[in-house]
């Protein structure tokens, strides 16, 4: 059967495939002394609070389980529009926010929305790899600009006017950043977003990371700049939602109704059952519960990343969000006598039975010489998983 060259063009996804592997070694491991520890995949160790999980139950129970508006349901609409008031002190009016099938769907929507074939939009190297198949996806090309640790692993307004091209349609950030945890200084993503505008393109940034900030200088939101940047967000890492698949948009007023219209045709709407329990996020009591986990993950990069550093698995830039840690192995392998991440990763996995993720996924600026450790996990065994590093580096 032939294939199409857009499917082609979609590399795999490394971090699955290297969860494949350690799903396959944990399970022959799982009655010994070290059962596999995952340091590999970004999702959260905790579930949706009580509240959420009870409002899912009612949902279920009261048999509201139809179809919504493709945009999704008024009323979860007008409470992410106040999380945006309470926790940024951002006027995000409800009617500019989508409930979308996930962040991915979000993604997915903006670029078939606003990427014409050939179209070109600038990315930082490393960054997500799902977010430059989405430009590609939707017949688009995602041109990874280099960036360095002096920069946060972020693009800066000079390379962005430097890399700007005939074809570019605009720029695709993400603040904090996965794999490295890092968000764009305030002051840099303004002067981003007015090169961008002069040049009638568009600011879109993943945002999904935005919740679990650490840092007042970074953890604002993009959207305080202007109605005309486009944010992406989701009920999966902040508010610990992952399996839900559910997130959200905001986009400026006028491409309201064509997000709707292709939601409508792709997607028909987000699930219901996940859209009712996601009211329950914004109580009083579930978002006390979040903010008490938001520290214990700022906690565990804090007692994690050190003990890192003295292992010679350098971090070039402390992560100011998400839960990831990016760290230079190149010493590390050596003294494994392996070379580049991709070999460390799995002979981590097969002496120390601790999975990682290689630095592939994430672009070919030097990314052969970083993993990204993952701490959405226990910090019980965070500090196991140092220990086994210790013996098998030692």
């Amino acid at each position: 059967m032939r294939v199409s060259a857009r499917a082609e063009r979609i590399e795999p996804f490394y971090v699955m495939e290297v969860a494949k592997a350690a799903a396959q070694l944990a399970r022959e491991v799982a009655r010994s002394d070290q059962p596999m520890i995952f340091l590999n995949i970004g999702e959260p160790d905790f579930t949706a609070p009580p509240l959420v999980q009870e409002a899912a139950e009612r949902a279920i129970r009261k048999g509201v389980t139809q179809y919504t508006q493709a945009t999704g349901l008024e009323a979860l609409r007008e409470r992410i529009s106040g999380w945006y008031a309470q926790r940024f002190g951002v006027d995000v009016p409800a009617r500019r926010i989508v409930v979308t099938a996930g962040a991915s769907a979000a993604l997915q929507l903006a670029c078939l929305a606003l990427v014409d074939a050939g179209d070109e939009i600038l990315m930082p190297d490393p960054s997500y790899p799902c977010n430059r198949h989405f430009v590609s996806a939707a017949d688009g090309r995602a041109v990874m600009v280099p960036t360095t640790a002096a920069e946060r692993f972020q693009l800066s307004a000079e390379k962005v006017a430097a890399n700007w091209g005939d074809r570019t349609r605009g720029v695709l950030l993400a603040s904090p950043s996965n794999p490295t945890g890092t968000s764009i200084h305030p002051d840099e993503l303004r002067r981003i977003h007015e090169i961008v505008a002069a040049r009638g393109g568009i600011t879109l940034i993943d945002e999904i990371y935005l919740g679990l900030s650490y840092d007042p200088t970074f953890g604002r939101t993009g959207l305080a700049l202007d109605d005309q940047v486009i944010s992406i967000n989701s009920f999966s890492k902040y508010f610990n939602m992952t399996g839900w698949r559910l997130g959200w948009m905001v986009v400026p007023e006028a491409l309201v109704p064509v997000i709707e219209r292709l939601a409508q045709n792709l997607f028909i709407c987000p699930s219901a059952v996940a859209q009712y329990a996601a009211l329950a996020c914004f109580e009083p009591e579930s978002l006390a519960e979040y903010e008490r986990r938001r520290s214990e993950f700022r906690a565990r990069r804090d007692a994690f990343i050190p003990q890192l550093q003295a292992l010679g698995l350098a971090v070039p830039v402390t992560p100011d969000g998400a839960f990831y840690a990016w760290a230079d192995c190149s010493q590390a392998a050596r003294r494994l006598g392996v070379e580049g991440s991709w070999d460390f990763a799995f002979e981590l996995m097969r002496r120390a039975h601790v999975a990682v993720t290689p630095g592939r996924d994430f672009g070919s600026a030097d990314t052969h010489r970083f993993v990204r450790f993952s701490t959405a996990n226990s910090m019980a065994h965070l500090q196991e998983a140092l220990a086994r590093l210790r013996a098998v580096l030692a």
